[in-house]
């Protein structure tokens, strides 16, 4: 399929009552699975990688521009419709290289900035990208990092609406209570101040964090009108416990190019990329967007 706008995307979720994932690659495998869980799923679905995590030397002398190649290509032959994000980079340099590379919504990590610097960097981005045909995802407030000292900064919903009017980001990622990277728990979610923020702001809302919702709560943040949630610790986690368990089983004599990169059966990755796909299709679900690709 040729890649979709991620507005048009999430307009037909709202009308239809469901939201989207955006599901966070790391590597070739772990596109895949999310690319085939959304085929099975039959599901739209948002691909692409992030720079947040990533080793920023790294993703700077090898990683925008083949990572965009190659999630560009994967986003257009599934069967189902695709966006494809680069996800809260940290530079605006990378954004823009973002945009060269195939991707077609970007994203700064702008979130810790003073916000007159938010708004003007952003702002900047959203230039470039709308004359490119490229959609922002924008952030206001800061998610604090579960387990650290850091209680990250609520999202307001005065300065949401402010901030969207100033910058003319297409979609904005709030901070109501959800965190990054948590690993067990849940993340109590302020659904006041998230009623504020929609009554605020028209554009489509994003809750990162996705991974440590309350179990049910995803459908009530859809309703609410959440459209779109970012996941990424969950499946790292699906995929290292799968994995480490398929090395623990390996016969001290092996076929090395079966078990390593073959992409067969015997592949000691291939666990975990099911991992990853059982855990994508199960958001999928909760997210109510199986189905829906028509």
């Amino acid at each position: 399929m040729a890649l979709a706008r991620l507005s048009d995307l999430l307009g037909r979720a709202e009308r239809g009552g469901y939201a989207l994932g955006y599901f966070e690659a790391w590597d070739t495998y772990s596109m895949e699975a999310v690319a085939e869980a959304a085929e099975a799923e039959r599901s739209p679905v948002v691909l692409g990688f992030g720079g947040m995590m990533m080793d920023p030397e790294w993703l700077d002398r090898y990683g925008i521009e083949p990572l965009g190649a190659y999630g560009r290509s994967v986003a257009e032959r599934i069967r189902v419709p695709a966006a494809l994000i680069l996800n809260e980079v940290w530079t605006l340099e990378h954004a823009c290289r973002g945009i060269g590379a195939g991707f077609n919504v970007v994203m700064l990590n702008s979130c810790t900035l003073p916000y007159a610097e938010n708004v003007a960097q952003t702002r900047q981005l959203v230039e470039i990208a709308h004359a490119q045909g490229v959609e922002v995802q924008a952030e206001l407030g800061q998610l604090p990092d579960f387990g650290a000292q850091d209680a990250g900064e609520l999202t307001d919903p005065e300065q949401a609406r402010e901030f969207i009017a100033a910058t003319g980001a297409d979609f904005l990622a709030v901070s109501v209570g959800n965190e990054h990277l948590r690993t067990r728990g849940a993340s109590p979610i302020d659904l006041e101040r998230l009623r504020a923020i929609r009554a605020a702001v028209s554009v489509p809302l994003v809750i990162h964090g996705g991974s440590g919702l309350p179990p049910g709560t995803i459908g009530e943040l859809v309703h609410e009108g959440v459209g779109l949630f970012h996941v990424g610790t969950i499946m790292k986690r699906r995929h290292l416990e799968a994995t480490r368990t398929a090395f623990a089983h390996l016969p001290a004599d092996v076929n090395y190019q079966a078990v390593v990169g073959s992409r067969k059966l015997s592949d000691f990755l291939v666990p975990g990329r099911a991992a990853i796909g059982e855990s994508v299709r199960a958001l999928m679900r909760s997210c109510g967007s199986s189905g829906r690709a028509g």
